[in-house]
């Protein structure tokens, strides 16, 4: 009984190192797993001024164009002129907001059409969009995009192509177009 005993010690006293052992050899495994979020604020954009082309003289019967630059310079082709009744020229001027250093596109229609409807009902066409983003180059309309400051502000006027036709009558044309930004 004695010599079982002495065997079930043993085979006891062996578990409990194995197990032991086996304790010992696990080694628990720690990972750094990243984790984040990233914030986009809401953009705004704030109208300061409208497109206006300024008062125009028809000289002729053949109509023609006045460009607006984005500097507000106006230039005229054709039978156009201009005169210095009010009102003036104003370029489409607008401010920005949203997150910080983050590129943004502009979304300008190809055409805006004003109206006159005091008497019959004519119009007359704005194309060849223009912006200068805050101060800096001129570029076409189409497909414009920018970078916010590192305030998460900018700035942009717009020009375009004012087209006269021939025989054109005289009145106050009118009319709005939509004008859009969002981050790229």
């Amino acid at each position: 009984m004695k010599k079982t005993f002495t065997i079930f010690a043993a085979i006891v006293l062996m578990a409990g190192f194995s197990n032991v052992v086996m304790a010992e050899g696990t080694v628990a495994t720690v990972a750094a797993t990243a984790a984040g979020a990233q914030l986009i604020v809401p953009m705004t954009l704030t109208e300061n001024a409208p497109l206006h082309f300024g008062t125009i003289t028809l000289t002729d019967a053949l109509g023609g164009t006045v460009i607006l630059s984005t500097a507000n310079g106006r230039s005229f082709t054709g039978g156009v002129s201009t005169t210095a009744v009010s009102p003036t020229s104003t370029n489409a001027a607008y401010n920005v907001t949203g997150t910080y250093n983050e590129t943004y596109a502009l979304t300008l229609p190809t055409t805006i059409t004003v109206t006159e409807t005091v008497g019959a009902t004519e119009t007359m066409d704005i194309t060849a969009l223009t912006v200068l983003f805050n101060g800096g180059t001129e570029v076409s309309g189409v497909g414009a995009t920018s970078t916010l400051s590192a305030a998460g502000a900018d700035n942009f006027t717009v020009g375009g192509t004012l087209t006269i036709a021939a025989a054109q009558i005289g009145g106050v044309y009118s009319g709005t177009f939509p004008v859009s930004v969002d981050y790229n």
